[in-house]
């Protein structure tokens, strides 16, 4: 196995992470404070056809990228207003949100079927980029570089800032930060409109970066990932980080074995594309047997109604 081939299986796992871990992120702080959104995937469709749709009309891929954002939070809105305000359930207007998501982005994106649009550029000079060796850092799309940070900023926004606390305050014991003065709804919208933005970010990278080509369920699901992710990392940034990169590295997993044959070929593809799906589904078992290392908000899941 050559340095070349390494590299080139590094590359493909940080580039299929990436998504899942952007919209984990975004999905990690709005649990934090105390809302479970289970339309991620729903809200990262939206921004993936937002994000393509603005980019080919525009020739900017950071537009794109812009407006992905702005739509995931403006979507999210739809879920805070049912379940902040009209304290609707969360788990059925979650899933409505990603039934929602999945027919808007296919009838929204049947002007751009089999279109392609202008990818991103890398961020470092060309030699750097695509060394055969360094590129495996300086190679990737700024939205690489940006999940990192957003990674990093997001496990210090919670730990070193007071903001942060009050985020956590909000998740742990709504009564009481309520009781303190803060706004417990308002704290809430904004975690909502922040998870959306993020699984919008999340969305365009499927459609600008991996496929830039538009269609149908382009995500393929990814967003349920993402949301097993967070409770697989115990809500710590750095712990999803890694947990994404595990999944990356399964799901890469798949495209390579196809091609290694020998023992890998003897197994139906079918195994290999499900088996992102099926580690999810032990990951969750392993947790929900595991009580002590749950470490949830506990407000998570459940509607505010301020005492008269």
């Amino acid at each position: 196995m050559t340095p070349e081939f390494l590299v080139a299986i590094v590359f493909a796992i940080v580039l299929v992470a990436t998504p899942i871990l952007l919209a984990g992120l975004g999905e990690l702080v709005v649990e934090k404070a105390g809302v479970l959104n289970l339309g991620v995937e729903g809200m990262m469709l939206i921004g993936a056809v937002t994000g393509f749709a603005v980019t080919s009309l525009s020739g900017s891929p950071y537009l794109g990228v812009l407006a992905a954002a702005v739509a995931g939070a403006l979507v999210s809105m739809i879920f805070a207003v049912l379940t902040l305000t009209l304290s609707a359930n969360q788990v059925a207007t979650g899933l409505a949100l990603t039934i929602f998501g999945g027919g808007f982005s296919a009838l929204a994106g049947k002007a751009f079927l089999g279109k392609t649009v202008v990818a991103f550029t890398q961020l470092f000079p060309t030699e750097l980029a695509t060394h055969p060796i360094w590129r495996v850092i300086f190679g990737y799309s700024p939205l690489v570089y940006f999940s990192l940070f957003m990674c990093a900023a997001i496990a210090w926004f919670l730990r070193r800032t007071r903001a942060g606390l009050i985020l956590r305050a909000v998740g742990e014991n709504d009564l009481s930060a309520h009781s303190i003065g803060y706004s417990v709804i308002g704290v809430r919208y904004m975690a909502v409109a922040f998870g959306g933005a993020m699984a919008g970010v999340a969305g365009s990278m499927f459609s600008l970066v991996l496929t830039p080509i538009w269609a149908e369920g382009l995500t393929a699901g990814r967003g349920w990932i993402a949301l097993a992710l967070v409770v697989f990392s115990a809500w710590k940034p750095f712990r999803l980080l890694l947990g994404a990169y595990i999944f990356g590295a399964v799901m890469t997993l798949e495209v390579h074995a196809k091609a290694a044959g020998g023992v890998f070929s003897a197994l139906p593809s079918e195994f290999w594309a499900a088996l992102p799906y099926l580690a999810t589904i032990i990951v969750l078992v392993v947790i929900s047997l595991r009580r002590s290392s749950s470490g949830a908000p506990a407000c998570l899941g459940r509607p505010f109604i301020p005492p008269a």
